[in-house]
């Protein structure tokens, strides 16, 4: 255990990474904020790493060229066995993405792709968005019931990411299933995943976009992956690898954090009824600025990612007064420094009003979320028409029974079942 500081840690360690600590990891994150705020740790997957739970020690590490997102950087020797990373990603050749490189690779590549988020291009996707919002809600609407995770915030994104990606609409839910496998996330009423689900689903995918990807060649459009290919061709230099590893990690990054977002944030709404009344109020009257803000902080009080993808440190260095050694896995934990009292007034209430708000859900330095804009528009746009044709939605069941989907880097429910009034049949007209 690290001690903090100017003295020993008072007590032990809180319990990490147990299914309790899943359900609700805020009160262990205070703990080592203000007792070992730098702590080395031996993870589920046995490795060993330091967790970083501090505000302005998390700036500061995010932004750290020292700090290198590159796994050649690992001295795996000296933190026990077990891998980092995205599950599957080595053994399907999907290493070479954004998350995983340092500039100059990482600067051309994210040049590449940021045309594709461009705040007009975005918002051209509006529509869509709201399309296939509107389309998912009317799946459920007469029914007066949903698990809100499986029947919406979960396709939501999928079927967004696809699109841009330029996956045709027949394949679509394909890649649904094998994003569900990936993440453990089966259908309902299918039993848990199977062993080895993961890397098979990450293979699939594998297979698939390098075919889709020679399907696109001879058929540009006007979607990412084409964006690619042209780039490629214009003596961008992007390999087949590369091409491949780029939409693998939009896709894994592009999704995860967005039904997260739409499950954490309905979730801490439903508990927080002032807050949500607030919010209502707001989008009743026509006023959207408020919408703006709810997201935001729904991203710093219960985000959906609890800890920064892997930093690897290039050289010995100090953080937060402790000693990082050469080839020392890092973490940053989001969701502890996003509830930071040294940088937030009262970080344990939801404030839907909070204005000074510089929250670190998704990052910060030249490794921000590329996508932040496209999610931000899918949470909005979520939770605005939930609210509107759902204006008596509620939980199904105690929030103590949800049960949280455990492990590294994303934090999220693994059901959300909701009540309300059925909504009459053909009130909003389907989408194609």
């Amino acid at each position: 255990m690290a001690p903090a500081p100017g003295g020993p840690a008072a007590g032990p360690v809180p319990a990490l990474f147990s299914w309790q600590f899943a359900a609700d990891p805020y009160p262990a994150y205070a703990w080592l904020r203000a007792h070992a705020p730098v702590h080395r740790t031996r993870l589920p997957s046995g490795v060993e790493a330091w967790l970083v739970t501090r505000y302005a020690d998390a700036r500061q590490a995010l932004a750290d060229a020292r700090l290198s997102k590159n796994p050649v950087h690992h001295s795996e020797a000296a933190h026990g066995k077990g891998k980092t990373g995205i599950p599957g990603e080595r053994s399907a050749n999907l290493m070479t993405h954004l998350l995983n490189i340092d500039p100059p690779d990482h600067t051309r590549l994210r040049r590449l792709v940021s045309k594709a988020f461009t705040p007009r291009r975005v918002a051209a996707f509006a529509p869509r968005v709201q399309e296939l919002t509107d389309h998912l809600i009317d799946g459920f609407a007469a029914r007066g019931e949903a698990d809100l995770i499986h029947e919406f915030a979960f396709p939501l994104p999928i079927y967004a990411i696809c699109d841009l990606l330029g996956v045709p609409p027949e394949d679509q839910d394909d890649f649904r299933d094998w994003a569900g496998m990936m993440l453990r996330h089966t259908k309902p009423g299918h039993g848990p995943a199977p062993r080895g689900g993961v890397a098979r689903s990450v293979k699939k995918i594998r297979a698939y976009l390098a075919e889709l990807i020679h399907r696109k060649r001879a058929d540009l459009g006007d979607d990412l992956i084409s964006g690619l290919i042209r780039a490629s061709d214009h003596g961008e230099h992007l390999t087949e690898n590369e091409a491949a590893a780029m939409c693998f990690v939009l896709l894994f990054a592009g999704f995860e954090t967005t039904v997260n977002l739409i499950g954490n944030g309905v979730h801490a709404l439903l508990r927080h009824p002032d807050q949500r009344e607030l919010l209502e109020k707001s989008l009743a009257a026509g006023d959207s600025e408020l919408l703006g803000t709810a997201v935001e902080e729904l991203l710093r009080y219960d985000g959906p990612v609890e800890l920064a993808t892997w930093r690897y440190a290039t050289r010995d260095l100090v953080l937060g007064g402790q000693r990082i050694a050469a080839g020392d896995p890092v973490l940053v934990v989001l969701a502890a420094a996003d509830r930071d009292p040294a940088r937030f007034a009262e970080p344990d209430v939801l404030d839907l009003t909070r204005r000074d708000n510089p929250h670190l859900g998704y990052g910060h330095g030249i490794h921000y979320c590329l996508g932040a804009p496209l999610a931000r528009l899918e949470g909005q746009t979520a939770l605005a028409t939930l609210l509107s044709r759902l204006p008596d939605l509620r939980l199904a069941v105690e929030s103590e029974e949800l049960r949280w989907r455990g492990g590294l880097i994303m934090r999220g429910l693994r059901s959300l079942p909701v009540e309300f009034t059925p909504e009459p049949s053909g009130a909003v007209p389907h989408c194609d």
